[in-house]
C-alpha cells in the first residue's frame, strides 16, 4: 500500500474516533482512550525501521502450506529503541486516564528502560507463553501486561503485515491465525460474493477463512454456531458466538455498509456488542490463545 493511501485511511480513521468521542457518557471516553493509542501507534508505524524477513519463495511457500506464519519472532528485527519509546507512551497514556497503582506503572516504565528485559517479554507475549514468569522489579497483573505489549508492538506487527501479506495465498490459507504474525482474529467481515475475512488483533492484517467454521476453536457443527445482529443497524453488525467454546467475535457485513469499512474504527463503534456478548456469558475468542504452539512450528519450520 503506498504510503499516501496509507496516510488518507490513517486520517480517515482518526476523523471516526473523534466523532465518536462526542459526548459526556462512557463510551465518549472510551473512544477518546482508543483514539489517543491509535493515535500513538500510527505515529509509530509511520517512523517504524523493520527489516524485512529473508524468506525465499520457496520458504514462504512451504510456511503457508505447514500452517506455519510468516512472521516467527526469530524473524521480528524492530527497531528496539522505537519499542521502547512507544511502550514508554502507552504506559503513559494508560497512567492518565486509568486506575493502576503507581507502583505497577513504576514496573512498567523499568521494562521500557531495560531493553533485554524488554524483548524477553515481546518474546514471551508474542509467543504466547506465560508472562508472570517475567523477572519484574514487582508483580504486574497478567492481562494488563498483555494489553500493554499487544499496544507496543502493534505498529512494528502491522508495518511487517503490509511487506508480507501480498506473499500469502489467500484461497490455501484459510486457517484461524494470522498468516503473518500467527495472531487471533478479534473482528470478521463478509465482502462481495460473500467471502468471510478475518482481522487479525496483533498485526491488523485480514485473511480469508470459511463462513461456517468457528474462528476461535474451529468447530464446523452448524448447531454449535450462530449469529446475532444489532438492533439499531439490522444485518450490517454481527455477533457470532460459539456453544462448544463459548466465544464471539464481532463481525461487519460490508456489503450493507454505505461507505468504506475501516475495521480498527469498528472495534470501538461495536463495543456495545463486547459487552451484550460478555453479559451472556461469552468471552472474546482472540484473548484464548494468542500464539499456536509456537516450539512446533518453529521445529517444523527449521
Amino acid at each position: 500500500m503506498k504510503m499516501e493511501v496509507t496516510n488518507e485511511i490513517d486520517s480517515r480513521i482518526m476523523m471516526g474516533l473523534r466523532t465518536l468521542e462526542k459526548g459526556e457518557d462512557d463510551f465518549s471516553r472510551l473512544a477518546r482512550v482508543y483514539r489517543e493509542l491509535v493515535q500513538i501507534q500510527m505515529d509509530a508505524k509511520s517512523k517504524a525501521r523493520v527489516i524485512r524477513p529473508g524468506l525465499s519463495e520457496h520458504v514462504a511457500r512451504e510456511r503457508q502450506r505447514e500452517g506455519i506464519p510468516l512472521l516467527l519472532f526469530e524473524d521480528f528485527h524492530p527497531d528496539w529503541n522505537q519499542v521502547q519509546a512507544v511502550l514508554n507512551q502507552v504506559v503513559d497514556r494508560a497512567a492518565a486516564d486509568t486506575d493502576v497503582p503507581g507502583e505497577t506503572n513504576d514496573a512498567l516504565r523499568a521494562l521500557g528502560s531495560d531493553p533485554v528485559l524488554l524483548r524477553q517479554a515481546a518474546e514471551t507475549w508474542y509467543r504466547g507463553l506465560p508472562l508472570n514468569r517475567l523477572p519484574l522489579t514487582r508483580p504486574v497483573d497478567v492481562e494488563l501486561l498483555t494489553s500493554v505489549l499487544g499496544a507496543t508492538l502493534k505498529p512494528f506487527l502491522s508495518a511487517y503485515a503490509a511487506l508480507l501479506l501480498p506473499d500469502v495465498e489467500q484461497e490455501s490459507w484459510r486457517r484461524n491465525v494470522c498468516p503473518v504474525c500467527g495472531g487471533k482474529p478479534d473482528f470478521t467481515s463478509l465482502k462481495e460474493g460473500g467471502t468471510r475475512w478475518l482481522f487479525c488483533s496483533r498485526c491488523d492484517a485480514e485473511w480469508l477463512f470459511s463462513r461456517m467454521e468457528c474462528p476461535c476453536c474451529g468447530t464446523q457443527d452448524q448447531e454449535a454456531l450462530a449469529f446475532f445482529t444489532s438492533e439499531e443497524e439490522p444485518g450490517l453488525y454481527r455477533l457470532y458466538v460459539c456453544e462448544k467454546c463459548r466465544t464471539y467475535i464481532k463481525g461487519i457485513d460490508s456489503r450493507l455498509s454505505d461507505a468504506d469499512v475501516l475495521l480498527p474504527l469498528e472495534r470501538v463503534r461495536t463495543l456495545d456488542l463486547d459487552r451484550q456478548a460478555q453479559e451472556n456469558g461469552y468471552s472474546p475468542g482472540w484473548t484464548t490463545r494468542e500464539f499456536p504452539a509456537e516450539e512446533e512450528t518453529e521445529r517444523r519450520a527449521s
